[in-house]
This record gives structure tokens, C-alpha cells and sequence, in this order.
């Protein structure tokens, strides 16, 4: 929970930093689903594609800071604060729930019933993350620094384990990269619950560690703009 609640301290970092989702990943997400609860929204990065596929969105965190900052980057979608355990909106209400680098923060078996609660009849639960794609050497080193826990080579079917009352998994990969400053790669480590909540000495000692690494791996050594490789790995479950 200290974890999760962290990311308040770092709300403005996270939006800035952290990247997007591309669009046909979202797409295929959701289906035909018009009506969309964006649970864990942060700071809004799903909810931007969400309103770039024209769906009716609203937006569920329990940290206000990140909310406050999502309605910078997307005024006027509806702000709650709430939990995926006590999903504070009326039942069949919405066509998809769909949670942003979130499931992991999750209690599944009290959050199951309150998603399945808030879904229509034959409505989908889609889950999604952003990777990095740790094959390139680089940003492999990068992560052990970085105390990574996946990387685009894991599968997350360890702990994307729906169950009832909703049907079969289905997954969808999309490969990409996004081109960020050397400085803004270093927001990203900033932006992350293991470096928030590290004591000053450890953070210090994490972006020391990082700088030299950008300055001496021979695929990054010099650059002030790097092509961050990403997989996008999307689950999806239909209620039955």
C-alpha cells in the first residue's frame, strides 16, 4: 500500500515520463465497448488513448495527486477517487474496465466481484503493460539497477489470473520505441515506486550509477536522445 500511495509524491514526474499506449493496442483492448471505467488511472497516460478512440471514459485512483494531474492532461473526464476493491460507481454501468500497469496493485479476489459488479452483461476486463524490452543490452543493465521486477521477456500470466465469473484470457503484443531524452529517461527511474520510497543516499546512488551507464555503454554513450524499445502486452476477459 506504501507503494501504491507512493506515486502521489511523483505525480507530475510520472506524467511527464512515463510513456503512452499506442492506440490499436488500446483498440483491441476494449472491442466495441463504448462506455469505459479506467481503473487506476494515474495520471492519465490510458485514458489519453481511450479519448483518442472517442469513448466515454471515467477515471477511478485512489491517489488524488495523480487524478489531479490527470485532469490537466485530460480535462473534463469524470475524477473519482476509489479503489478496485470499492469501486465507488453503480452496478452494470460501464462496457470495459481496464487497468493501466494497475492488476498488480490489486486484491483479485475482492476486486473480481467489484469489477464483475460494475460491468454490463458481456463486458470486458482489459489489462495492459508497458515493457521495456530488456533484450536490447543497454537497458537490460539498465533495469538490474533499476531493481526491474519484469521485463518484455516475462509473461505475466503468473499473477493475470481473472477467473470467475469472467470467460477465457485473451493476449495481444505490440512491439514499438519511444524517443526520449537522456534526461527524461532518467524522470522515468524517478517516477518509479522502488525509487520513491528508497531513502536520498539510494536514490543518489541509483542516478550515479544510471549516468555512467549512459556514458559509457557503446549503444547509448554520447546520445542525448535514446530509442527506448517497448512491448505492450494486453489481456483481456470477457464476463459471462
Amino acid at each position: 500500500m506504501r507503494s501504491a500511495r507512493s506515486f502521489g509524491a511523483a505525480a507530475s514526474v510520472y506524467h511527464a515520463s512515463r510513456p503512452g499506449y499506442p492506440v490499436d493496442a488500446i483498440a483491441w483492448l476494449i472491442g466495441d465497448a463504448q462506455r469505459v471505467l479506467d481503473l487506476g488511472a494515474g495520471t492519465g497516460k490510458l485514458t489519453e488513448a481511450l479519448i483518442e478512440l472517442d469513448r466515454d471514459v471515467i477515471a477511478v485512483d485512489p491517489v488524488e495527486e495523480m487524478l489531479e494531474e490527470l485532469e490537466v492532461a485530460v480535462p473534463g473526464v469524470p475524477r473519482i477517487l476509489g479503489t478496485a476493491e470499492d469501486i465507488p460507481i453503480e452496478d452494470d454501468s460501464v462496457d470495459a474496465v481496464v487497468a493501466g500497469q494497475a492488476w498488480h496493485w490489486f486484491v483479485p479476489e475482492r476486486a473480481v466481484p467489484e469489477i464483475a459488479r460494475v460491468l454490463r452483461p458481456g463486458g470486458v476486463l482489459g489489462l495492459v503493460w508497458n515493457s521495456r524490452d530488456t533484450s536490447a543490452d543497454w537497458l537490460r543493465e539498465a533495469g538490474e539497477i533499476m531493481h526491474e521486477r519484469h521485463d518484455a521477456s516475462a509473461t505475466f500470466e503468473s499473477y493475470v489470473r481473472i477467473g470467475s465469473p469472467f470467460g477465457p484470457i485473451e493476449e495481444h503484443t505490440v512491439e514499438w520505441h519511444e524517443r526520449m531524452s537522456r534526461s527524461r529517461f532518467l524522470d522515468l527511474v524517478r517516477s518509479r515506486s522502488y525509487f520513491i520510497t528508497a531513502s536520498p543516499e539510494e536514490q543518489a546512488s541509483t542516478i550515479a550509477t544510471l549516468e555512467t551507464l549512459l556514458d559509457t555503454h557503446p549503444d547509448v554513450a554520447g546520445a542525448e536522445e535514446l530509442a527506448v524499445p517497448y512491448v505492450t502486452r494486453c489481456f483481456r476477459a470477457r464476463l459471462r
